[in-house]
């Protein structure tokens, strides 16, 4: 008994001396390093940890590897404005007008004056950054953005300490890098205009000069107007020669900026979005990817982005934060081959499934449209080798960090967003019930089932040759039984479409999910 006593005492007594270490080490693994890689129009079938075998992808497999990999997650539409519109405020972007695909002088969608997933980390103490990528507007609500002066709203006013970036799509006008409020390099004797109704200035434009080409444009898609750097753009632009970035070095210009953000805030919590312009078109690798895919340049685009993540997880490892460092790795839409440019993309994309085994792909309300990879690593909390079939989306963002931070959401915020933080972490191999995607035609998924709403319009996009989804009738899909979407079983179970159709109009009419 006596001895009995003193062991408990002994054991008290050491847990008293070990209890602060305790409980710095509950708190440094309660408060991990979140790096969200967003990649542009990566489909389901590009990576070999996905099963593509024309093409390797060892960063993205040892993510794979060394933590989680879904195979039911979503972005919520099949488009990139849309689907980073969920990102930032866990709200269906069809819920609110002006969502859409944005030109290069678009204002901001995002309202200041709500919570959005950058704030969510700052009010639990974190740095946040967003590095590339941006596509949700900039300034005023209809107001010309001047170029020449600092820009009043952007990523900082939404929730980024810092923020580096271009403004809308690389085939989009201004090519130019912003860093914060400021274009960069910017000099003011040769200002700059953009325009997206009229040609001004007096620039070569691919439409005029096809023979100042280095990459062709597809007819029809609009890519032929104001050409920077031999490449024909949608919009028109005069002036900030100086400050023009040149394609083959924006994936290194952001993997520096990234980096820096990772070394500069390594000691504390950090939340970095870091939004890839691979493989968006125009594909124009730097030089050390030209040629080595042996798929033509959307390949190549393909290995520079894995290079870049494994730059990224070099850059963790040298810093010592891999441990309490969770990356995830998602794309904002599904695959599309031929978006406007010639570069050979279909002809050599032979042997190569984008979308593997899913049906259409970009702008398509087939899951080839929303359905993408979704990789994570966390040393500290996911176990390595995990395989899920949990349906998450990369709207549940919000509610499932705010969840894990233990912080409130008001009624009016991340209204369709779910926490689903441990499917997200392999914790739980459940996540939603169920999920409304935008394709053009919105479909609703529960469990198996996926009904897609009927909606007018081309089966078959004539510039992207991608199955739209669109059908005057309704759709039905037993995912379980038919992932590729082959089978439209509607009429064998009217009951199960009116009862999926009503629910859709439900949330559609609610304003809300939840």
């Amino acid at each position: 008994m006596k001895l009995k006593y003193s062991l408990s005492a002994a054991w008290l007594f050491a847990a008293a001396l070990l209890s602060p270490f305790v409980v710095k080490a509950q708190k440094k693994q309660s408060k991990p390093n979140v790096i969200f890689i967003y990649a542009d129009d990566v489909g389901y079938g590009d990576l070999s940890a996905y099963g593509a075998t024309k093409i390797s992808t060892p960063n993205l497999d040892r993510l794979a590897k060394e933590g989680i990999r879904f195979t039911n997650a979503h972005a919520s539409s099949a488009t990139c404005t849309p689907s980073r519109f969920a990102l930032m405020t866990g709200k269906y972007p069809w819920r609110q007008k002006g969502t859409g695909v944005l030109p290069g002088d678009a204002s901001l969608i995002i309202p200041t004056n709500q919570l959005t997933l950058p704030a969510i980390f700052q009010n639990a103490g974190y740095k946040t950054g967003s590095v590339g990528k941006w596509h949700l507007g900039l300034g005023e609500t209809n107001k010309q953005i001047n170029w020449n002066k600092p820009i009043t709203k952007g990523p900082n006013e939404v929730g980024f300490d810092y923020a580096f970036f271009f403004p809308a799509t690389s085939d989009r006008v201004p090519t130019v890098f912003v860093e914060n409020h400021d274009v960069q390099d910017l000099d003011p004797n040769d200002p700059i205009e953009v325009d997206y109704s009229k040609k001004i200035g007096n620039e070569p434009t691919g439409l005029e000069n096809p023979e100042l080409l280095k990459l062709p444009a597809s007819p029809n898609h609009g890519h032929n107007n104001t050409i920077v750097n031999g490449i024909g753009r949608i919009g028109w632009m005069t002036g900030g020669k100086q400050a023009r970035w040149t394609d083959e070095e924006v994936a290194h210009v952001f993997l520096s900026k990234a980096e820096q953000f990772i070394e500069d805030n390594r000691k504390s919590p950090f939340f970095l979005y870091f939004s890839l312009n691979d493989i968006h078109v125009p594909r124009m690798p730097s030089t050390q990817f030209k040629g080595k895919s042996k798929m033509g340049l959307r390949g190549d685009v393909i290995l520079q982005m894995d290079w870049t993540v494994g730059e990224i997880l070099k850059k963790l490892d040298e810093l010592k934060i891999s441990e309490n460092t969770l990356v995830i790795f998602s794309s904002d839409n599904g695959p599309v081959l031929d978006d406007g440019y010639a570069d050979r993309a279909v002809e050599l994309a032979k042997g190569h499934s984008a979308a593997g085994p899913l049906r259409g792909g970009k702008y398509s309300a087939f899951e080839g449209g929303t359905r993408v990879p979704w990789l994570a690593r966390w040393p500290q909390a996911i176990k390595p080798g995990t395989v899920s079939d949990a349906l998450i989306c990369q709207i549940d963002m919000m509610a499932s960090f705010a969840s894990f931070f233990q912080q409130k959401t008001g009624s009016e915020e991340a209204v369709d967003s779910f926490n689903v933080i441990d499917a997200m972490l392999g914790k739980s191999q459940t996540g939603r019930s169920w999920l409304i995607k935008q394709g053009g035609a919105l479909s609703i998924t529960q469990g198996n089932w996926k009904y897609i709403e009927p909606r007018e319009g081309k089966a078959v996009a004539e510039l992207t040759n991608i199955e739209t989804g669109a059908n005057p009738k309704a759709q039905l899909y037993d995912l379980s039984k038919d992932i590729g979407e082959k089978n439209n079983i509607a009429d064998k179970y009217p009951a199960k479409v009116k009862a999926m159709a009503a629910e859709l109009e439900k949330v559609r009419e609610a304003g809300r999910s939840h």
